[in-house]
């Protein structure tokens, strides 16, 4: 089952899903002095949610926990050292879209992504937007395809880097709908909204979150969402699947994970108090403010998701022939 499909359904039109948790599992021991590991810098979109869970699950569980941002190698670092750590609840990874991404395109990972943790849950969710510079005369995907098709390579999309989501989304883009744009690679979203609202590059595959200020201020046109429905913040622009084009749909998510061997009833404890406090009033209000969705699913939800997403852009990256730097 293709990511967006699965996605849907878990999200169900926007209603959660609460995990059911067995008694034995909700009186598993609780976890001490728990870590959650963050494998990228703070104040990216991963790590506030790592931090706002392990603010909840803290206060849940009574017990210390903290987030240690372990950065390098674009996620290696911090995926490794996760995958290390003793198997029993108190060493927790911040997973997300991008360690699925990593799976089909870093050779020669120390660890293997598809057996190295036990997915405790999706946390949250954010469907990806298409968005240009305004001087750029396309009102819509159509006239944006007919440019592209015009000059081929002569529209260029910029990304957060060469694997990142921002990047596999535009190559998403061309290899659905047959049109040529040149890839320019920056480092770090910051760095290529800049250049976006500047026209040195014209076109950008964002997550809504990250997009979203400067489409509501008019520095960038949002032309699709790639996604299965429409935003409630971008409720006017069209999805993929509106305008003709099924297949484009792609979501940004977080979620949490253990290392392999971690006992079930641990795993199933934690995605108890995970998810309960994912939808407190007060994270249900931060994740709003965030454009995300809370998904809140079960373990084996969560490892169907990772596997469908391992093989969704591990295809796409061997089509592309898209090589890691």
């Amino acid at each position: 089952m293709h990511s967006q499909a699965l996605l849907a359904k878990l999200l169900l039109s926007g209603t959660v899903l609460l995990s059911l948790s067995t008694p034995a599992a909700a009186q598993a021991p609780s976890p001490k002095n728990i870590t959650i590991i963050v494998p990228y810098a703070t104040g990216g979109a991963t790590d506030i949610v790592a931090r706002m869970v392990a603010q909840q699950l803290g206060a849940r569980l009574g017990t210390p926990v903290i987030v240690e941002n372990r950065q390098g190698g674009g996620g290696v670092v911090g995926w490794n050292s996760a995958a290390r750590a003793n198997p029993d609840g108190n060493t927790l990874l911040a997973m997300e879209m991008s360690y699925s991404i990593s799976a089909g395109l870093t050779p020669n990972l120390p660890y293997d992504p598809k057996t190295a943790f036990v997915p405790i849950n999706t946390a949250v969710s954010v469907g990806h937007v298409l968005v240009i510079n305004p001087g750029v005369p396309a009102k819509n995907i159509k006239e944006l395809i007919a440019l592209a098709k015009a000059e081929p390579g002569k529209l260029n999309f910029g990304s957060g880097g060469t694997g990142t989501n921002t990047h596999l989304g535009s190559e998403l883009l061309k290899a659905k709908l047959g049109i040529s744009m040149t890839h320019v690679p920056y480092r770090g979203a910051g760095a290529v909204l800049a250049d976006l609202m500047a026209g040195q590059v014209q076109v950008l595959v964002s997550a809504v979150s990250t997009a979203l200020p400067l489409v509501q201020g008019g520095k960038l046109r949002a032309l699709m969402m790639m996604s299965d429905k429409r935003s409630d913040v971008l409720p006017d622009v069209p999805t993929a699947a509106e305008e003709g084009f099924p297949g484009l749909e792609m979501n940004y998510w977080v979620g949490f994970a253990a290392p392999k061997g971690t006992p079930q009833d641990v795993v199933n404890k934690l995605n108890h108090e995970i998810n309960a406090g994912l939808l407190t009033p007060e994270s249900l209000k931060r994740l709003k403010e965030m454009a995300f969705v809370p998904v809140a699913n079960t373990p084996a939800q969560a490892a169907q998701l990772l596997d469908s997403e391992i093989a969704r852009w591990s295809e796409l990256i061997k089509q592309q022939n898209i090589k890691a730097e």
